[in-house]
């Protein structure tokens, strides 16, 4: 008898356009699909890329299109609205268009926190297994930056919101321990069994043991061959403290033993912009968008990675981000809050170093141990290669989330 497939169901606020691209949510749905499961998933269209809500058919994945407002790098009222409609859209669409498809696993990762009205109906409809990747802990970011006033109305209904997405979840993967410790402490209707470490990951088969020369590279960037290249690559928003971003740019200007790629949008960009217009440095660029395809092959040749988080956050984030310089082996240069167990993470297993956003002094002794010494940064981007092949699989993610059913 041919085994029946089961049916998961992924909602999301990132537009997916297949299954085959690179990325945490991609391979781990591919992955499912490998699996013999049948994978549905529902994502916004927003309102500027002028499409309209479609359901999409292929062999691999049926995607869900809803269209909404701009979700993603636009003004706070628009970001709050379309937040705040996103529910409802995406409740509606489910009702029309999967009205016949009974579901066995409803996948949700945050942001947002506005999933309550579809996860409800289908957990009724069809006594589906919910399942949240915790990805972003909002309000509470929100609150540590200052954006909204702690016990005002505002932050008591996203309150409100956040607590019944939990309570919705039969089950909550977290990034790390310190995001799990904190989920439990804070919100302690919460069954302690059903709360568990869910590592952020990817496929390794996109991985290469091959390391690229990059004399060539550095002649057609005009760096300095024996130059370190650090990348940024990521969000340019409140969320990074880019104060710090801005201090070291300056501290190491046209310093040619270093050259920066800081690639990235957001609504602090004009702020960097502002920078790079002012001062004009010979070794550092700045761009705002660069092709997938552009960005893949320039962080293959870089040799540390920079992660920034706002010092204020009091949750413990676990940026993605960290993957991809981990699997283009290089040494992380992380500069967060004290929250995030990121920091044990990487100084614990040698990926690199710590320090606190905006603690200029041991930012500056950490480069300087990695610009005297070629082999330092080396031998951290192996650490940091063998300790993703080793720990953050989308095989293993599979595994934790598949036993539930």
């Amino acid at each position: 008898m041919e085994r029946i497939k089961k049916r998961i169901l992924f909602l999301t606020a990132v537009r997916i356009s297949n299954i085959e691209e690179k990325g945490i949510y991609t391979d781990l749905l591919r992955k499912f699909h490998e699996e013999g499961c049948e994978v549905f998933v529902v994502c916004p269209d927003e309102r500027r890329y002028g499409g309209v809500t479609r359901l999409n058919h292929s062999d691999k994945v049926n995607i869900l299109y809803v269209k909404t407002l701009n979700l993603q790098k636009t003004g706070l009222l628009e970001k709050g609205l379309s937040t705040l409609t996103f529910n409802w859209l995406l409740y509606r669409a489910i009702k029309k268009y999967f009205k016949n498809i009974k579901f066995d696993l409803i996948l949700y990762s945050t942001p947002p926190i506005t999933y309550n009205l579809a996860i409800d109906y289908l957990k009724k409809r069809d006594k589906a297994v919910s399942y949240l990747l915790l990805k972003d802990i909002f309000p509470q970011n929100a609150v540590d930056l200052k954006i909204i006033t702690k016990g005002g109305i505002i932050h008591r209904y996203f309150t409100y919101l956040e607590k019944k997405l939990y309570s919705l979840s039969d089950f909550i993967g977290c990034m790390s321990e310190a995001n799990k410790d904190y989920i439990l402490k804070k919100n302690n209707f919460l069954i302690k069994e059903r709360i568990e470490v869910n590592h952020n990951s990817i496929d390794l088969k996109w991985l290469s043991e091959f390391n690229h020369c990059s004399s060539e590279f550095k002649k057609k960037w005009n760096i300095n061959q024996n130059a370190l290249i650090c990348i940024y690559g990521g969000n340019l928003g409140k969320p990074q403290g880019l104060n710090f971003l801005i201090n070291i740019l300056s501290h190491y200007h046209n310093d040619q033993r270093i050259f920066f790629f800081v690639i990235g949008d957001g609504t602090e960009f004009d702020r960097v912009n502002f920078y790079f217009n002012s001062a004009r440095p010979n070794n550092a660029i700045l761009k705002s968008q660069m092709r997938k395809e552009e960005f893949d092959e320039l962080i293959k040749y870089g040799d540390s990675g920079l992660i920034l988080l706002d010092k204020r956050f009091t949750i413990p984030n676990f940026p993605s981000r960290l993957l991809t310089y981990m699997e283009n082996k290089m040494s992380i240069w992380a500069a967060t809050d004290k929250s995030t167990d990121l920091r044990e993470v990487i100084t614990e297993n040698n990926l690199g170093f710590w320090v606190e956003n905006g603690d200029d002094k041991n930012m500056y002794i950490e480069i300087e141990k990695e610009l005297c010494d070629s082999t330092l940064p080396k031998l951290r981007g192996r650490n940091s290669f063998n300790f993703l092949k080793n720990n953050y699989s989308s095989e293993k993610s599979y595994q934790t989330i598949i036993k539930h059913l």
